[in-house]
């Protein structure tokens, strides 16, 4: 697999990230697969590691979905909803963006991202130095900034109360970054914070690519 480092400089690097992420903060992150995928809008999927068993269903529908609409979507997909939503989505034809949390350096590529990268619809991205080779919690939450950063819209699934990926909603929030999640009692704190049901992001979607 071809590894390539995208600079701030090049016409690929995304323009969130040159918006919301500093020259400092960012002037490169590395990638494997098809970089033209980073010009598409795309929606950010983040859930904390432990998600209430409605959610879970919820977020299987809504997956599936946004998979048959052909929508792009970036994530981790380290937390075990995350990972679940990443096996849907590879069964589908539409891109996807996988970060991890560590660099991508030395990184074995599971055998079935092979064929959707050999596709062109895949595309490994990092923000970590060849030095980060393990993935820890404080990487996790550099790559979710990452994610969010990346994404034209960022679906919480659910966010743990008091946990870092809340932390992470209220910050999208404050900065005015449409973020949503699945509609149910269990995230009320989300839709209390300011993040829209998902039903309604297919239509917010739809609208900003004009159709």
């Amino acid at each position: 697999m071809d590894l390539r480092q995208i600079h701030r400089v090049d016409p690929e690097y995304p323009p969130s990230l040159r918006a919301e992420l500093d020259a400092d903060a960012l002037p490169s992150f590395a990638t494997i697969g098809n970089t033209d995928i980073l010009s598409a809008n795309s929606i950010g999927l983040i859930c904390s590691i432990k998600c209430p068993g409605a959610i879970i269903i919820k977020t299987y529908d809504a997956i599936r979905e946004i998979r048959d609409e052909g929508l792009t979507v970036v994530g981790g997909f380290h937390s075990p909803m995350e990972k679940e939503c990443l096996a849907i989505l590879l069964r589908g034809k539409q891109p996807t963006i996988i970060c991890p949390a560590r660099s991508l350096d030395g990184m074995r590529i599971p055998k079935e991202w092979q064929k959707p990268i050999d596709d062109g619809r895949l595309l490994i991205a990092s923000p970590f130095a060849a030095s980060r080779r393990r993935a820890t919690a404080d990487l996790a939450v550099v790559r979710n900034n990452f994610v969010a950063a990346l994404a034209s819209f960022v679906l919480i699934a659910h966010a743990s109360p008091g946990g870092k990926v809340m932390a992470l909603a209220t910050r999208l929030v404050n900065q005015g970054k449409p973020i949503f999640t699945i509609s149910d009692p269990e995230n009320a704190s989300l839709l209390e914070l300011g993040a829209k049901p998902h039903g309604l992001l297919l239509r917010r979607t739809a609208n900003l690519d004009g159709s």
